[in-house]
C-alpha cells in the first residue's frame, strides 16, 4: 500500500471516530434534559361528566360538559355545561350554559353564556324557563343567583328583572330589582 493510501484511511479512521464521539456526547445531554415539563398543568377531558353526592354518598347532581379543564389547582372551568339533579333528589330542574367555573371548597357553580334553567312548575306542569347571562347555582341548597338581568317564562307569561334568587327544591323565585312582565290570562 502506498503512504497516500495508508494517509487517507487513517485521516477517514479518525473523522469516523470524531464523529462518533460527538454525537455520543450529544445524546447524552438529551438523556439527562426531561422529556416533559415538571410544572403542574392540570387535566382536560372532552365530553367530561363530573358527579355531585349528598352528605349520605348518593348521586345528587351531575354536571355534564363537552370540555372541562383544570386552569389552576383549584379551579377548573367547562365549557357546553348541562347540570341536572338525579331522579331520586326530585328537582325537576336542568341548567344549560356555555360555560361554567368551578372551585374547590366553594359549592356553587358559575354559569356563564346563555344561561337556560328550565324546570316544570305547579300543577299545570307548564315548563318554566329562566334565562340570563350569568347565574350562581349552588346545588347542594338547591339555589339560583344572579345579580344580572333575568327574564322567567311560564307558558306565555314573562317577566324581566334585575337580580333573582331561586329555590329550585320549592319552585320559588324572588326577583330582586326592576320588574317588569307580561301576563296573559
Amino acid at each position: 500500500m502506498s503512504p497516500r493510501a495508508v494517509s487517507l484511511i487513517v485521516l477517514l479512521t479518525a473523522a469516523a471516530i470524531g464523529s462518533w464521539y460527538l454525537a455520543r456526547i450529544d445524546r447524552s445531554a438529551e438523556v439527562d434534559a426531561v422529556p416533559y415539563d415538571t410544572e403542574h398543568r392540570g387535566y382536560y377531558l372532552k365530553s367530561a361528566r363530573i358527579l355531585g353526592t349528598d352528605a349520605d354518598g348518593s348521586l345528587l347532581y351531575e354536571i355534564e360538559a363537552a370540555h372541562a379543564q383544570q386552569e389552576t389547582r383549584d379551579r377548573v372551568e367547562f365549557t357546553g355545561v348541562r347540570v341536572h339533579y338525579s331522579p331520586d333528589a326530585e328537582i325537576p330542574w336542568v341548567v344549560h350554559a356555555d360555560a361554567a367555573t368551578l372551585r374547590e371548597g366553594s359549592p356553587r357553580i358559575a354559569l356563564r353564556g346563555h344561561v337556560r334553567a328550565v324546570g316544570k312548575s305547579g300543577d299545570d306542569d307548564q315548563d318554566t324557563e329562566i334565562r340570563t347571562q350569568y347565574l350562581e347555582l349552588d346545588p347542594e341548597r338547591y339555589v339560583a343567583e344572579t345579580d344580572e338581568r333575568v327574564q322567567i317564562r311560564v307558558g306565555a307569561r314573562s317577566l324581566t328583572a334585575t337580580g333573582m334568587l331561586a329555590s329550585l327544591n320549592d319552585n320559588t323565585v324572588e326577583l330582586k330589582s326592576n320588574v317588569r312582565g307580561k301576563i296573559v290570562p
